[in-house]
């Protein structure tokens, strides 16, 4: 079934627990994303769940296992779950990030920096060129959240920006890795805001941080577990009024508050895009 959405809209990521409300809700516009590893599966009732969300929403999958920044190429098992998914949903978006999490057979359950040098740009490459191939499709890569600095051949604006370039992906801009980034690592936002291809960015995320426990303000987590800040939010609106309107995406995968909470939080970024589209700001 064809759910359009259009003009660009706030969605939120679906959670287990928020299924009911999600099916029931109203609002004008909403959709919503899920992990593909959280419903590879057979049957069962999270996909009868989301069966019945997608009859009425649209829908993007997340992707959170790939590890398309390791040395490995994408398991090609787990690529055919995602096309299993893809056209079982025919997500509106699919997405991946700037991260690894597999080395030698072995998972980790983190999305690890993967480091900015050309060889790892190579092999990054490759693997995005093997996960549009298999899937049919293009694919969003996520800017990752960075602690430390790391060797640093090419500059991650940059690196981001040759990736689109050579494989014609496009991007997923998540304003609270930005902000967590560059607060970490001290760089500019504006000059970064520069060199990624604006016309490669085609879903925004907005998520909470918090401050390390041991360091203070001194280091920021992208913890997903917090409210969205007011310097994210400051962050995204000046993006917005710099791209245009883009699909934005509410994230919460800790300390998980009331389905009405979250849409708090999407209704104000909702606000933000209304305004935008208002002005008449045309997509880049």
């Amino acid at each position: 079934m064809s759910i359009p959405e259009s003009p660009p809209s706030a969605g939120l990521g679906l959670k287990p627990e928020h299924f009911r409300p999600a099916l029931d809700d109203q609002t004008a516009g909403l959709w919503f994303e899920v992990h593909p590893e959280n419903y590879m599966s057979a049957g069962g009732p999270r996909l009868a769940w989301l069966d019945a969300i997608r009859a009425k929403r649209p829908i993007s999958l997340h992707g959170i296992g790939l590890s398309l920044g390791g040395l490995e190429p994408p398991d090609p098992a787990h690529l055919q779950r995602w096309k299993t998914l893809i056209d079982r949903y025919q997500p509106v978006r699919i997405s991946e990030h700037l991260a690894w999490s597999v080395h030698s057979g072995t998972y980790f359950n983190d999305l690890l920096p993967t480091p900015m040098t050309r060889a790892a740009l190579d092999h990054f490459c490759e693997h995005v060129d093997a996960m549009q191939t298999a899937l049919g499709r293009k694919v969003l890569i996520e800017n990752p959240s960075r602690y430390l600095p790391l060797r640093e051949e090419i500059p991650e604006a940059d690196f981001l920006a040759e990736t689109v370039r050579r494989t014609g992906c496009g991007l997923l801009l998540d304003v609270n890795n930005l902000h967590v980034t560059a607060h970490n690592l001290d760089f500019d936002i504006i000059a970064w805001l520069n060199t990624i291809p604006a016309d490669a960015v085609g879903e925004i995320h907005l998520a909470g941080h918090e401050a390390d426990a041991e360091m203070g303000d001194e280091l920021l987590i992208d913890t997903h577990g917090a409210p969205i800040a007011d310097p994210v939010w400051s962050l995204y609106e000046a993006v917005i009024a710099r791209l245009g309107p883009r699909p934005v995406l509410i994230e919460r995968d800790n300390n998980i508050p009331a389905f009405g909470e979250l849409m708090a939080e999407r209704n104000r970024a909702q606000q933000v895009l209304d305004l935008a589209l208002q002005e008449g700001r045309a997509l880049v």
